[in-house]
C-alpha cells in the first residue's frame, strides 16, 4: 500500500479564497475584519511567520495591524497594547505570537485577550466554550487537521482516534474536536505506555509531539489516516538542513491510508484558519445581519 498524500497547500488554498469571498462580501456591508498581529524581539523564525500571516491576510482582503515591539518589552506593556486593541472597534483579531522573550508572562498576557477576539483560540474561555461543544473560536492548528482528516472521510462515527501529544495549543483541543465528531479518542503523551501498540489501534493518528521521526511506520494502523503537525528542522545524512515531521513518512507512508507530508501538509492549514476565526469574529461581532459565518463545508 502507497498512502494518498493530503495535501495541505491546496487545501489551504481554496479555504483562502472562500475566505476572500466571504470578506468581499461583508466590505459590501461596510465590515471589513481587521487582524492586529503582535511581535515580541527578533526570533528570526517567528518573523518569517508573522510576514506570511501579514501577507496573506492582505491578499485576502483583511485589514491588518502589525505591532512590533523590542524584545525588552515588559509583561505590563505588552498587556497595555493588548487593552488598547480589545478596545479597538476595526480590530476583531488579535494574536499575539509565541514564543514571547523570557521574563514576559505569556499566559498573562493571553488572558489580557478579549475572548470574542482571541483568533488563536488559546485563551480559556474559549478552551472551555470548546470542551463543553459550544460555538467558540477553536485553535487554528487543530481546526485545519480536522478539515484535513474531513478531506479524507467526513464519517467519522466510531472511528478509533489517537493523538499524540496532549499541548494545549494542539493536542487537548485536537481531542475536543474529534470528541464533537464522534471519534472514540485517547491522549497519549510521554507516560504513556506502549505507545507502538496503542498507535497500531488508531484509525486516525494525530502526531503533535515536536520529536523528528518519533513514530515509527510500523507503528501505523494499515490504511490509517495520519496527520503530522510536526515540524522539526534537521540535519540530513548529506549535511543540509531539511524538515521533518513527528512520523517517519518514508516508512509511514507505505503502510497508511492518507498522510500528510511535511512541509505541505497542517503548515498551510493553520493561517488560512487564522483567516477563517478572523473573519468569523468579525461576523459574530457585528450588531447587523451580514451572513453566516464560514464552516467547514
Amino acid at each position: 500500500m502507497t498512502a494518498t498524500l493530503i495535501d495541505g497547500r491546496a487545501v489551504a488554498e481554496r479555504l483562502r479564497e472562500r475566505v476572500a469571498a466571504r470578506t468581499a462580501e461583508l466590505a459590501r456591508h461596510g465590515l471589513i475584519p481587521g487582524l492586529a498581529v503582535v511581535l515580541v524581539g527578533d526570533d528570526p523564525a517567528s518573523q518569517v511567520y508573522v510576514g506570511s500571516k501579514t501577507k496573506q491576510a492582505a491578499a485576502a482582503g483583511l485589514r491588518h495591524f502589525d505591532h512590533r515591539l523590542p524584545a525588552t518589552t515588559s509583561t505590563a506593556e505588552l498587556i497595555a497594547l493588548v487593552e488598547r486593541l480589545n478596545a479597538q472597534s476595526d480590530v476583531h483579531g488579535i494574536l499575539v505570537q509565541l514564543p514571547l522573550p523570557p521574563g514576559v508572562d505569556s499566559a498573562a498576557v493571553l488572558a489580557a485577550i478579549d475572548p470574542n477576539k482571541d483568533v488563536d483560540g488559546f485563551h480559556a474561555v474559549n478552551a472551555g466554550r470548546l470542551a463543553l461543544g459550544q460555538d467558540t473560536i477553536v485553535p487554528c492548528t487543530p481546526l485545519g487537521c480536522l478539515i484535513l482528516i474531513r478531506e479524507v472521510t467526513r464519517d467519522l462515527a466510531g472511528k478509533r482516534a489517537v493523538v499524540v501529544g496532549r499541548s494545549n495549543i494542539v493536542g487537548k483541543p485536537m481531542a475536543q474536536l474529534l470528541l464533537q465528531n464522534d471519534c472514540t479518542v485517547t491522549i497519549a503523551h510521554s507516560r504513556t505506555r506502549d505507545l507502538p501498540q496503542l498507535c497500531r489501534e488508531a484509525e486516525i493518528l494525530v502526531a503533535a509531539i515536536g520529536r523528528p521521526k518519533a513514530i515509527a511506520g510500523d507503528w501505523i494502523r494499515p490504511g490509517a489516516i495520519v496527520i503530522d503537525v510536526g515540524i522539526n528542522r534537521i540535519t540530513g545524512a548529506d549535511g543540509k538542513s531539511k524538515l521533518v515531521g513527528d512520523v517517519d513518512f518514508e516508512t509511514a507512508v507505505a503502510r497508511a491510508g492518507a498522510i500528510t507530508p511535511v512541509p505541505g501538509g497542517v503548515g498551510p492549514m493553520t493561517i488560512a484558519c487564522l483567516l477563517m476565526n478572523t473573519v468569523n469574529a468579525a461576523i459574530r461581532s457585528s450588531s447587523r445581519d451580514v451572513g453566516p459565518l464560514i464552516g467547514l463545508s
